[in-house]
């Protein structure tokens, strides 16, 4: 072949881009939404107890994860950004003054012994109690502005910049050579696990195929200017999974991630707004992000992300920053934000996300209809009939005209409305809510401590023939305790008494129907006594039960779905 027609065969081969492939084939879909779906309806397993086993699911605890290896990308440039700060909270304002240098925050520590964020979560492990373990892992995500200015001054009102000065302050956590190992593990497919995405005059647009999410085809779409968004990398990493599952004890609300990739010179997403409090940790390179305050009142903390917004409906922004490693940037949600690469660097970040759909209106939700039901079947007054007459004076035809009908009425509904409050099953309603977020949660990491004084690394094994160690022998005299004091729930429900737990969820969000075991009222006491004892242990014989029998079987149940765990192993190995 003449070396002409050679360089026409590699010119024509070079437009065959797995994003050339796909919009000629597929067309380049739209995203309409943002956020995650409407989850798939999930009702419970009994394990009804007396008590007695219940059915096993989900991937259940592991031990921590082994150190991680150090991220893959460049050290990012040194050159200082200019950068702007928030004037003003939520709800507008003047453009903020713009410096050089450090933002207000200032410089955050670094971990120090046990390198990067794998030593910091085994320190953090060796914290008896788990709200604590939460709590210092909050107040390091944070640092080095403290966790009650934070709640104080930027907690769903306005945005954070913390900068760092230290690429290595994530080191651990997340990578794109882990990336590029879940890619190559087989188990990432487009659209379940993997978006890919860009953003080019004001065009958003979203480019999956259908299937595995293949190396080969997924660095080429990266390599022609696509963004990369892994769903969920805590389904990929243990780190992750860890870092979320400590941190969701402190909001009290499902802690998720999302990680992008994104190439030099690109932009992945159109402007928009998120119904999540949103964390921003830089990994690798470096991210231009500019952020705007909600347009209007009814944007203010919202219950939904909003659509792809074009920039001529944006106004100016309240913040403005170049993020480098190291660096973290939170906003609210209803602030609305874009985040672009500049062109000499790529950028690596994870977004860790809380508060979706956990507001006061949400537990009106649940609370409400109870009490209307409540109402209805305790008070008569709730059941009289309505005035025969009512529809010829009252509706939106009718709302102009005097009547003193209407003004009895409106009265009269007014104080149903007031008289509802001593119906309110408030106490009912927030175990619902705690319910959900039970359901929500990701599944506790065990320690290697800790495993070898659960179930988990309970040592039965088949040897020389046949099953040994085998049998869970508790006595009265076995110290026990609760793994984490925010793994179980007890819920007074219409079917009786349900305990709630997560040792048995998936790390993949709703995979598992909600676990629970159904106890007789006997044991509530017991669950409570456990829960007021943490994080000491206690002998089995000090459980309120009525019979030794009651209390050796309900810690036998407990223990075997990791629920408890013993101050000794059952099994000297």
């Amino acid at each position: 072949m003449a070396a002409g027609g050679a360089e026409e065969l590699r010119r024509r081969l070079g437009r065959l881009s797995a994003l050339s492939v796909y919009r000629r084939v597929a067309g380049a879909g739209r995203l309409e939404r943002r956020g995650r779906g409407k989850p798939p309806p999930a009702g419970g397993r009994r394990a009804k107890a007396r008590p007695r086993r219940g059915e096993a699911g989900g991937s259940g605890p592991q031990p921590e994860p082994p150190p991680q290896p150090p991220p893959s990308a460049a050290a990012p440039p040194s050159q200082a950004e200019a950068e702007a700060e928030p004037a003003k909270a939520a709800g507008g304002g003047p453009e903020a003054k713009r410096r050089r240098g450090p933002a207000a925050s200032g410089c955050g520590p670094r971990p120090t012994g046990e390198g990067g964020v794998v030593g910091l979560l085994r320190r953090l492990g060796r914290l008896e109690d788990s709200r604590q373990r939460a709590g210092e892992l909050f107040r390091w995500l944070v640092a080095p502005v403290a966790p009650a200015e934070f709640l104080g001054r930027h907690w769903e009102r306005a945005p954070l910049l913390v900068r760092r000065g230290d690429p290595g302050y994530y080191t651990g956590l997340f990578s794109t050579a882990e990336f590029d190992a879940a890619l190559r593990s087989g188990r990432v497919h487009f659209g379940t696990h993997l978006d890919v995405t860009s953003y080019a005059d004001g065009v958003r647009e979203t480019h999956n195929p259908a299937g595995p999410a293949l190396p080969a085809v997924v660095w080429d779409f990266y390599q022609n200017g696509c963004s990369l968004r892994l769903l969920s990398p805590q389904a990929f990493s243990s780190t992750v999974w860890q870092f979320l599952s400590i941190l969701q004890e402190h909001f009290g609300s499902m802690a998720g991630a999302n990680t992008y990739l994104t190439p030099p010179g690109t932009q992945g997403f159109a402007p928009h707004y998120d119904d999540i409090e949103a964390f921003v940790l830089q990994l690798e390179g470096k991210k231009h992000w500019r952020v705007y305050s909600p347009r209007t009142d009814a944007e203010v903390l919202p219950r939904f992300s909003s659509t792809n917004l074009t920039q001529a409906e944006l106004g100016k922004p309240v913040l403005e920053t170049v993020l480098e490693a190291g660096d973290m940037l939170y906003f609210p949600r209803g602030f609305i934000h874009q985040g672009d690469c500049l062109p000499d660097a790529h950028s690596l970040h994870i977004t860790v996300s809380s508060y979706q759909r956990n507001t006061w209106g949400d537990l009106l939700e649940k609370l409400l209809p109870a009490a209307l039901q409540m109402a209805l079947e305790e008070d008569v007054e709730y059941r009289q009939g309505l005035p025969m007459d009512y529809l010829g004076y009252m509706g939106v035809a009718n709302s102009d005209v005097a009547d003193a009908r209407r003004t009895a009425f409106m009265e009269k509904v007014q104080s149903l409305i007031k008289k509802l409050v001593d119906y309110a099953p408030i106490d009912a309603a927030v175990d619902q809510r705690a319910k959900s977020f039970l359901h929500d949660s990701l599944p506790p990491v065990l320690t290697q401590s800790e495993k070898v004084q659960s179930v988990y690394g309970f040592p039965a094994r088949w040897q020389d023939g046949g099953p040994c160690n085998v049998d869970i022998l508790i006595t009265k005299d076995t110290e026990v305790r609760l793994l984490r004091h925010g793994i179980i729930r007890l819920c007074n429900e219409e079917a009786g008494v349900m305990l709630y737990y997560t040792t048995e969820n998936s790390r993949v969000y709703h995979k598992e129907e909600p676990k629970f075991l159904e106890l007789d009222p006997e044991y509530t006491d017991s669950i409570e006594f456990l829960l007021s004892s943490y994080p000491n242990h206690v002998s089995v014989d000090t459980l309120p039960c009525e019979t030794l029998e009651d209390k050796i079987s309900l810690a036998t149940l407990l223990f075997e779905k990791g629920i408890l765990t013993t101050k000794k192993p059952l099994v000297q190995v």
